[in-house]
């Protein structure tokens, strides 16, 4: 999955610099319209991966899944599972499935890999809303807005899915280590 992001990426970003020179060229509105969508998205693409590449040099998947913001309560548990997350989660992306391989990683590491997935796209959400800014020089607030709920609201659906995944990965953390003082 990782290669492909970054393969649209490259894609988004190369239409948004040739739909620029477009409209500097011909400064029809139309080549604007284009312009602003393609540096939109480019702007998604590009920080999503720039959050997740600085978050994961910086913390290397060492976030202490003990910490409070990680807790998630009985009250959150049951609002997942009225989400039915449980019947969709294993058809959303991953960006490295490797990650989160029990083959490949104690138990441990992918808890504290969720909590990093879960602060990556927390940020995110909070990065989503930056380009409501540009409305300063090309209004369309509602546009601008409306991309950046639902970008937003795309990463809520991974938040929420590491913190379902977290007290499972607990419990086995926990059954585990019951098993090993016995």
């Amino acid at each position: 999955m990782a290669k492909k992001i970054k393969l649209f990426t490259l894609i988004f970003f190369i239409c948004a610099v040739a739909c620029v020179v477009a409209y500097l060229i011909t400064n029809h509105n139309v080549a604007l319209s284009f312009a602003i969508t393609f540096c939109t998205i480019s702007y998604h693409f590009i920080m999503r991966l720039a959050v997740g590449y600085i978050l994961n040099k910086t913390l290397r998947n060492n976030v202490d899944y003990t910490k409070k913001w990680f807790y998630v309560s009985e009250k959150e548990q049951k609002l997942y599972e009225k989400l039915k997350i449980k019947r969709w989660k294993n058809k959303m992306p991953t960006y490295d499935e490797d990650t989160f391989n029990p083959r490949k990683h104690s138990w441990e590491e992918i808890a504290r890999a969720t909590c990093q997935s879960e602060l990556v796209h927390e940020i995110i959400m909070i990065f989503s809303y930056l380009p409501i800014i540009a409305t300063i020089w090309f209004g369309s607030l509602g546009v601008f807005i409306a991309t950046s709920v639902l970008a937003s609201i795309i990463d809520a659906i991974f938040v929420i899915m590491q913190r379902y995944n977290r007290p499972r990965i607990i419990k086995i953390i926990e059954t585990m280590k019951k098993r090993a003082n016995n």
